[in-house]
């Protein structure tokens, strides 16, 4: 999980009312942790919630960093 620190709800949020620096070591950390564990290689997912047809649980926009094993296709072809 990559949490910003500022007060943002979602990602369109932080996107629109971060500062440039803020954006750039969100996505610098987020980058970061994913080379610090290893997840380049085998592949990593990264979901941001937003709203409620998002799923979104906790008003505050953070990251999730998913790996470990193969995950699957999120969506099934129609």
């Amino acid at each position: 999980l990559v949490i910003p620190k500022g007060p943002y709800v979602c990602f369109d949020h932080f996107s629109q009312a971060a500062s440039d620096a803020e954006i750039v070591d969100f996505a610098r950390t987020a980058g970061k942790v994913c080379a610090e564990l290893g997840l380049e290689e085998m592949g990593f997912r990264a979901i941001a919630n937003a709203g409620e047809h998002g799923v979104q649980e906790v008003p505050h926009f953070h990251l999730h960093i998913l790996a470990g094993r193969p995950l699957g296709r999120m969506l099934a072809k129609a």
